[in-house]
């Protein structure tokens, strides 16, 4: 399991010209990516990492402040570039194994306590953040 994590100062994401998810306070906007053997355990600690990682205002964690996460499906973190002028996306799973485990993260993020937004998992969503620092981290589990 892969996320690009920013601090935001605010973020938000729309889908048909609506919006469906959004921050508008400092906090972490998350684009989270699903291999094929990537399980709920390892979504759980993604979870967990997420809300305890301290890169806020004051070396502060999403826990220390109740900051807020926009949490969105992004199968491409897994593309493979390296050949050709066309990325593949072989590594990323497909959507009946990936979506369950992006939806798995929110939960145990919810279970810890935050408040988390959403994209719409499979759509063709359009993203706007204000990255503050700006802080991007890229996380494995």
């Amino acid at each position: 399991m892969r996320a690009v994590v920013q601090r935001v100062s605010s973020a938000s994401v729309t889908v048909d010209g609506e919006t469906v998810g959004a921050i508008d306070e400092p906090g972490l906007l998350v684009l989270v990516g699903v291999t094929h053997d990537d399980t709920r355990q390892q979504a759980a600690k993604l979870a967990a990492k997420l809300w305890g990682l301290r890169v806020l205002s004051g070396e502060k964690s999403c826990s220390d402040v109740g900051a807020p996460l926009l949490v969105i499906s992004q199968f491409t973190l897994y593309g493979d570039a390296r050949k050709g002028r066309r990325p593949t996306w072989h590594a990323a799973a497909p959507g009946p194994v990936a979506e369950p485990l992006v939806e798995a993260v929110c939960a145990e993020l919810r279970a810890l306590g935050a408040h988390v937004e959403t994209g719409v998992f499979g759509a063709d969503m359009k993203v706007s953040l204000t990255n503050d620092g700006p802080i991007t981290l890229i996380l494995d589990v």
